[in-house]
């Protein structure tokens, strides 16, 4: 209602329900009451009132309370009930007028705050709209209708209410204003005429002010006089009331549905009071040990969309992140040809060697596969991460119970915790161990290392030896010679040199050349151990490739599959636990209380919306 306290004083708004409850009955069952009209409010609801000059200091009392005593507003309402078997069913809601020039302790920006009150109620589509307006005034600059068509431009939820007829100047009527030839209002423009200050001062009844109403209604405007006064607004009000309500069933009950649905799903994540706390505690490691190996298996309910997770990331990790890492690795990475020449020279010792020693072969593989070592070790630790990641995924999505329990959630997590932290060292162990039987036998019988042969063959067949002057050349030595002698002397040298590598000095401190022409012998022992060893760590690495994922599960991932739940029943079932681990959080118990009141209401909502849809509205 806009207007009804008038433009010049800003009231905090006071929301009057006036509901009929079919007679006394209610009042004597509810309060132990005789009387048949009383009234309520909510900020003392276990107070009530059965003389209405209690309830009027009750409302200024309460005003002055939150808003002062010097006209200061509020945005905060007062809520009041009351009831009477002569009275209408109507929710009514009174605002303040809008006041234009602050007095008292009203901010500087009253007017500005007043709009933004008054709109967020009038602009709600299922409220109605009562513009109130003088009859002393000119309706044309009513700021009551002005707002109301802002937000109502078709004007199906405004209804126009003209006041003091009585004090309008003599030789003037509100004929042109009551019949809408001024303004027309489609839901309709009704006067009534309410009791002056006078009035209130010496306490007349409303019963008597009702009939003075129709009494100056009669006299005044005898064609109009059924269609205006207070009578006739409460029935209107009350029939667009039922109209609106009946008009807005559909949207009414579409979201009644939906906030029952929510609250029961809400309640239903609270869970029942508990009962039997072994059961509860039992049924609880269940479901989270159950989630868990359904998460690793692919077979939980939850299915993130967004991410991998679960089984689903470890097999990436796997075949993925693993396999990859071990695909970019070179079998001869960091092992330059100048290595390969030294070992096999090492490995002669002080003799000149007649064929390629298989020491240097077997030095030279260790070296390159002790690298698989690192990114087994990786793999480890990454599906470690996401097993840790499960837990939390099973405690948000899966387990609503846990929520519940907020010590008992932080000790399952704790167990399952420390099973994965137990099992991460034996299986970096076992990863270990894997490239350590590598590195313990080299075995050079190996079913794919059998084309060893055939890689010597193929590099001696490429450099033919021949035997001249009694002596041992080889015949793509003597050419390289003769092409080298014809070359400038300042031409750059071809010879392999190590950067690396400076000047060395043996024991006689005889010079050594920095860089060297590699002999074509040189040359051939260099690439069959080359290909010796690349040939082998290809065969090793498929060997890794495929034993640190099965180590992976067998002694991390299915391990704590098969032992979480018994390990979570060991360490929490006992009975001096109990009582701690299910102990609910504080605001618990509150929301459960506030939930099940909220679903009672809607429950009931529903029920009075069917009601309203099978009543007859004239």
């Amino acid at each position: 209602m806009l207007g009804g306290r008038g433009s010049g004083r800003a009231l905090r708004p006071l929301t009057p329900r006036s509901l009929s409850d079919g007679g006394g009955s209610l009042g004597l069952a509810a309060g132990g009451i005789s009387d048949e009209e009383w009234g309520t409010f909510l900020h003392c609801r276990s107070k009530i009132f059965t003389d209405f000059n209690q309830m009027r200091q009750e409302i200024e009392s309460e005003t002055e309370r939150m808003s002062g005593t010097n006209k200061g507003i509020s945005p905060e309402p007062i809520h009041l009930k009351i009831y009477s078997p002569s009275i209408l069913n109507l929710t009514l809601v009174d605002l303040p007028g809008i006041t234009k020039v602050p007095v008292g302790d009203q901010p500087h920006d009253i007017e500005q705050q007043i709009r933004e009150m008054l709109g967020t109620y009038i602009s709600n589509p299922n409220s109605l709209i009562l513009a109130v307006t003088a009859a002393n005034t000119d309706l044309a600059t009513s700021e009551a209708l002005k707002l109301a068509r802002d937000v109502d431009p078709d004007g199906r939820r405004t209804l126009a209410v003209i006041t003091k007829l009585d004090l309008m100047d003599a030789g003037t009527d509100a004929m042109d204003v009551l019949t809408g030839r001024v303004v027309p209002v489609k839901l309709g423009i009704i006067g009534v005429v309410n009791r002056s200050q006078h009035d209130i001062n010496v306490n007349k009844s409303i019963s008597d002010a009702i009939q003075d109403e129709q009494s100056f209604l009669q006299k005044k405007y005898p064609s109009l006089a059924n269609r205006n006064g207070t009578k006739h607004l409460s029935k209107t009000l009350n029939r667009l009331l039922m109209h609106h309500i009946r008009d807005c069933l559909p949207e009414l009950k579409t979201r009644v549905n939906v906030l029952t649905a929510q609250y029961q799903s809400m309640l239903n994540s609270y869970g029942h009071p508990i009962e039997d706390h072994n059961a509860t505690l039992l049924q609880i490691i269940t479901k989270f040990a159950t989630e868990y190996c359904n998460t690793i298996e692919g077979t939980a309910k939850n299915i993130e969309t967004s991410e991998l997770c679960g089984g689903a990331r470890i097999c990436y990790i796997f075949h993925e992140t693993f396999g990859r890492t071990l695909e970019s690795i070179d079998p001869l990475t960091g092992l330059t040809t100048l290595d390969v020449l030294t070992a096999i020279r090492n490995a002669t010792g002080p003799r000149p060697a007649l064929f390629v020693p298989e020491v240097s072969f077997e030095l030279l593989v260790k070296r390159q596969i002790k690298r698989l070592e690192e990114p087994g070790l990786r793999c480890v630790e990454l599906v470690h991460e996401e097993l840790q990641r499960i837990i939390q995924h099973c405690s948000t999505y899966n387990t609503q119970e846990l929520l519940r329990f907020p010590k008992l959630h932080d000790a399952i997590v704790e167990v399952v915790t420390g099973l994965l932290r137990k099992r991460l060292p034996v299986t970096n162990e076992m990863v270990h161990n894997l490239v350590a039987i590598e590195l313990a036998y080299i075995n050079t019988k190996h079913p794919d290392f059998s084309d060893a042969a055939m890689v010597s063959a193929s590099v001696n067949s490429s450099q033919s030896e021949v035997l001249q002057d009694g002596g041992r050349k080889w015949k793509g030595e003597k050419a390289e010679e003769r092409s080298s002698e014809e070359k400038p002397r300042n031409a750059p040298s071809t010879a392999y040199s190590s950067p690396s590598r400076g000047p060395v000095v043996n024991l006689l401190d005889a010079p050594v050349p920095v860089s060297r022409r590699l002999s074509l012998r040189e040359q051939r022992d260099c690439e069959v151990i080359q290909r010796l060893i690349k040939s082998y760590f290809l065969i090793v690495r498929k060997s890794i490739q495929d034993s640190v994922p099965k180590t992976v599960m067998h002694f991390l991932v299915n391990h704590v599959k098969d032992n979480m739940q018994s390990e979570l029943v060991g360490r929490l079932y006992k009975s001096q636990l109990l009582g701690g681990l299910l102990t609910e959080s504080e605001d618990m118990a509150t929301q459960r209380t506030e939930a099940a009141n909220m679903l009672k209401a809607l429950q009931r909502s529903c029920q009075i919306i069917s009601e309203i849809r099978e009543t007859q509205l004239w």
